[in-house]
Parts: structure tokens; sequence; C-alpha cells
């Protein structure tokens, strides 16, 4: 968990000092968004082949709601992800998780979810621009939240950036009426991701997807629940930032026939 010396005040304004979200709802933000994948997984990473148009994007990205993170420094974008909604006339169309853990996953632990109510969604394509991934270990990975991110009882410090892409997630699900989260991540960040209150609830076998991945689950009500105080106020600030973003949005803001809860 964060360290005690952390306050609600000095998470909030440390964060708000350097970034901002912008949920990605509108035609132009889903192109930036398209833009800094292309820039992480195919040009840094080689995750995914070099597209001429400089957009990396799949067939998930109709039924997907996008958010990015801003510098307040300069505007640049520098991270991004996406939230992978199901298609309500299919509803038991799979997510991708479900395609790449095709044979290592346990169904019975998805098939419990009610998936007629669309209430299960995927984290997925998250993205952190190399500048900011300078650390050793970082390189060849999209996002990462490590020890040194914590810094020390004396001298606390917080992953903010990595923090805002998560985040923002989680605020864009409670405003899609979102319950349960599918995600696919490295062990070294489920467990950074649990010293936050984020409790992954594993459901299959680790599979080889861009390195060793492991697929999990989390209910959104538990990770709300169990964020102490500082990450609490993060939260609702950033909260705050998608729902005004989703208002300023308006109709758009509407994805795969997904209403959001305004």
């Amino acid at each position: 968990m964060f360290l005690p010396s952390l306050t609600e005040l000095t998470v909030s304004e440390g964060y708000r000092r350097y970034f901002t979200v912008v949920p990605a709802l509108t035609d132009a933000l889903r192109t930036q968004n398209y833009r800094l994948r292309h820039q992480v997984y195919c040009r840094e990473l080689g995750f995914e082949p070099v597209r001429p148009d400089d957009l990396e994007c799949d067939e998930f990205d109709e039924r997907s709601v996008h958010c990015l993170v801003e510098s307040a420094a300069n505007g640049q974008y520098v991270g991004c992800a996406r939230l992978v909604l199901l298609d309500p006339e299919q509803p038991a169309g799979l997510l991708p998780l479900e395609i790449a853990c095709a044979t290592t996953i346990e169904r019975s632990l998805v098939d419990s979810i009610a998936r007629h109510r669309c209430e299960i969604a995927e984290i997925s394509r998250l993205a952190v621009i190399g500048s900011y991934r300078r650390r050793q270990g970082e390189q060849n990975t999209p996002i990462s939240i490590s020890e040194a991110d914590f810094g020390t009882r004396d001298r606390p410090r917080q992953p903010y950036l990595a923090l805002a892409v998560y985040l923002s997630l989680i605020a864009l699900a409670r405003q899609y009426g979102i319950s349960t989260l599918l995600i696919l991540t490295e062990q070294r960040l489920a467990i950074n991701l649990e010293r936050l209150g984020v409790r992954l609830r594993q459901i299959g076998q680790a599979v080889d997807h861009r390195g060793t991945r492991i697929p999990s689950v989390l209910a959104l009500a538990d990770v709300i629940g169990s964020m102490n105080a500082p990450l609490r106020a993060l939260f609702e600030l950033i909260s705050h930032e998608i729902g005004k973003g989703v208002q300023a949005a308006g109709a758009s803001a509407i994805r795969a026939n997904h209403q959001p809860l305004v």
C-alpha cells in the first residue's frame, strides 16, 4: 500500500502539477490515441508492424472507450489506454484476453459473469511513451510500476503517470456501468498493483504474449472500496476529469451502444 506519509493533498496536488487525464471520445482524440500506441507498440517495442499511417488500431477499437494522459508541462500526450466493451448485440463475443488465453483460461470463472448485461470489459493497450520509460528494465514494456516509484518512508514518491493511466480506466469503467474487468499483465506489475490495493484474481495459467503474462479478473467495487485515502482522492480527481470529458463529448461519448452513466 502507499506509504502513510502521503496525504490526500500531496497526492492530488502532485498529480495536478504534472498530468491531466483526457477521455478520448472524439475522432480526433482517438486518432491521437492510435498515434501514441503506434509510437510505443510499433516503433519503440516492435510488438506490432509499423504502419504507413502511423496509427495502431484493431477490430476491438470500435467497441472500446479510450483515454489519454496529457503532460501539464507541454500539452503532449504521454500515456494512453483503452477499455474494451462487449457488443450489446453479441454479448457472448470474446474479449481480447479470452482469445489470447483460450487454452489456459478457466472458463467457469469467466462464464459465471452476467455477460448479457454487458457489465464486463477488458483493460487493454496501456502505453507510456519512451521518454517516460528510461529506467533499467522498463525499455521493453509499454507501462511499468516499480519499487523505485514509491520512494522511501522518508522520501515517498508516487508513480503519477502509470497511476493516471490505470485509474482513468477504473473511472471509465464506473462511468459506463462496468462491474468486472479482465486484465492480462506481467507478474511484477500485478504485484505492484496489489501494493496500491488492486486485488487481482488469477483466472488461468500464464501465457506467452509479448512476454509472460497472467490473465486476471478484478471486481470494480472491490478495487474502489479498498483504496486508501490518498489513492481514493486521486481516483476521484481523475474521475472528475473523466466526467467532464464525457459531458463535453456529448453524443460521441457513446461507444458501441453503451450509454455512459452521467
